[in-house]
């Protein structure tokens, strides 16, 4: 990856380029951006840039050994360490980065500006909590406390290092304030609220914005056959998130939105027997997808207050624009007010790996009571 391959965001990358060139690289970078954005793209090509053998002035040179080896992501001083969970041949206490790097080397070079959840369906997870355990903290420091092998600096990438184990976030705090020479931490964070604040006052934190219209725009009439009316439109409806604009150029976008109202219409009508069927599917449905939905549905309380006060500035789909006018028309301020504390509760509940099928039935239940209420 090279910072020309990613779309925009020339501010951010200069000053990437310029702490390199200036000899000013912060040991231990945070690189921190919503999902969609270009915060692992750009830990990648800055990468690339720190050990290329040839340095250009504004990105590496794509050409050395070094450069190429990080093309592949099999450049032995770049270390990874990203969230796992068991597999059927993997047992949750050996899922460790290493034994995924190989699916993890494909993902990067397919989807590098995907999140958790195209991560897990592409390494065959057992709808499992995926999380960076424990072990990966002694795994860190013993990589580490080697010399680098043939290059400059020892790069180590960790990819949501929200994710990571209390005992393992707790494991690198030494090495992370006192690293080797020569030793860069580059983490990838889409949440840096979760956090250890340790964590946080060891790293410099750099903020990657969301992608411009225009960028998104030009990346995808050279990543996608679409016309270019589908791309402007797939464009201003990600709202800067790169990974749902290819989402919708190419027609692959999520059942979720549609599932979601379905559920707001069981739930409205009161259909018990409803619900108890679609909190049976959620359960089976995985970890990662029940948080996907419910931010989703987050989303969609969002946008309805915003288009019950600054209609101009909702960017959704027209069929999606109506299914929001009609949900404000039944779930007022005041409701929406008292519905998402809810949603964000049971989001809490489901990353501590409580009963999926209970909660969405509870939530249910709750949404239904709120709905009919005289708010």
């Amino acid at each position: 990856m090279l910072f020309k391959d990613i779309p925009g965001l020339e501010d951010t990358k200069n000053r990437l380029i310029n702490a390199v060139n200036n000899d000013h690289i912060a040991h231990a970078q945070l690189l921190v951006g919503p999902e969609g954005s270009g915060n692992l793209s750009l830990a990648l090509a800055y990468a690339t840039f720190l050990n290329c053998e040839d340095r250009q002035e504004f990105d590496a040179c794509g050409e050395c050994p070094s450069c190429t080896k990080n093309a592949k992501f099999v450049h032995p001083d770049l270390h990874f360490v990203f969230p796992t969970a068991a597999t059927q041949k993997i047992k949750r206490e050996d899922a460790t980065s290493d034994k995924f790097l190989v699916e993890w080397r494909d993902f990067l070079s397919k989807s590098p500006y995907g999140n958790v959840t195209d991560w897990s369906f592409h390494f065959g997870w057992e709808n499992k909590q995926v999380i960076i355990p424990r072990t990966e903290s002694r795994s860190i420091i013993q990589k580490l406390s080697l010399k680098a092998f043939e290059s400059t600096y020892k790069i180590m990438l960790i990819w949501q290092p929200e994710l990571m184990n209390s005992s393992a976030a707790n494991g690198i705090l030494k090495i992370l304030e006192e690293p080797p020479e020569n030793t860069v931490f580059l983490m990838v964070s889409s949440d840096p609220n979760k956090l250890l604040t340790t964590i946080l006052s060891r790293t410099q934190m750099v903020k990657i914005p969301t992608f411009e219209d225009q960028d998104i725009q030009g990346y995808l009439a050279v990543n996608s056959d679409a016309q270019e009316t589908s791309i402007q439109q797939s464009a201003y409806l990600a709202e800067g998130n790169l990974r749902l604009a290819l989402k919708l150029v190419e027609g692959n976008t999520d059942e979720v939105q549609s599932i979601f109202k379905d559920w707001m219409r069981v739930c409205y009508n009161w259909d018990f027997q409803s619900m108890t069927k679609l909190a049976e599917g959620f359960q089976k449905g995985g970890k990662e997808y029940q948080k996907n939905f419910l931010s989703a549905g987050t989303k969609v309380m969002r946008d309805t207050l915003v288009n019950q006060f600054e209609p101009e500035m909702v960017r959704v789909a027209e069929d999606e624009m109506e299914f929001i006018q009609k949900f404000g028309s039944v779930f007022s301020p005041a409701k929406v007010d008292a519905l998402i504390p809810k949603l964000e509760e049971t989001h809490y509940h489901i990353e501590r790996n409580g009963n999926p099928k209970i909660l969405f039935l509870d939530l249910s239940l709750a949404i239904a009571k709120i709905a009919r209420s005289k708010q």
